[in-house]
């Protein structure tokens, strides 16, 4: 079973959060949510408070892990990007060849630890001035090698389906998108 880590600051986005996640699950990806609070409870720039299944600071083997991710929202992406842990684990994954992705603001941690120098990105508008060497899209969801990036929190759900379809064998996403009615909402191109 693929496994997934999503580290999680105060500030976040829920909708970027959650929805990826969601997928991910429901196409048997194991998703750990991991707290860089220090805690295990992280509060959403909304004041929702989420329990995370990890901290940081408790992970041991990272070797073990397919994706790393984060969501945007403000102050969590600036928080994330600040947080030498989450900067060094995304250097190691993507080093590897390992995958990572950022949606909404967080790409700005992938500008700021040099990932995207000559890398095709994408962001919310607004913040492209920290994808530092980026060739920027301007699309919902970019993917250029092991790095994905989305725009907003209207690309969330096709964030989650293409990360769960680089993730999985088969037609995993496809379905997924039929069984939960994307496909039907928004068309056979979604």
């Amino acid at each position: 079973m693929p496994k997934a880590y999503e580290f999680l600051a105060d500030g976040f986005e829920v909708i970027e959060a959650m929805v990826p996640v969601d997928i991910l699950h429901r196409g048997e990806v194991d998703v750990e949510l991991v707290s860089v609070n220090g805690s295990e409870f992280v509060t959403s720039n909304d004041g929702i408070t989420v329990k995370c299944n990890l901290k940081i600071e408790d992970i041991k083997d990272w070797d073990d892990v397919d994706l790393l991710m984060i969501p945007g929202g403000m102050p969590g992406a600036t928080n994330l990007t600040k947080h030498e842990g989450v900067r060094q684990a995304f250097l190691r994954q993507a080093q590897k060849g390992k995958k990572v992705a950022a949606i909404c603001a967080a790409p700005m941690l992938l500008g700021a630890v040099g990932l995207l120098k000559g890398r095709k990105a994408t962001c919310f508008p607004g913040f492209e001035q920290y994808l530092e060497g980026a060739q920027l899209t301007h699309e919902a969801v970019t993917v250029d090698g092991n790095i994905t990036t989305a725009e907003g929190p209207g690309a969330a759900a096709k964030y989650g389906f293409c990360l769960l379809s680089q993730l999985t064998a088969g037609d995993k996403a496809e379905e997924w998108k039929e069984i939960m009615r994307f496909k039907h909402v928004y068309g056979k191109e979604f």
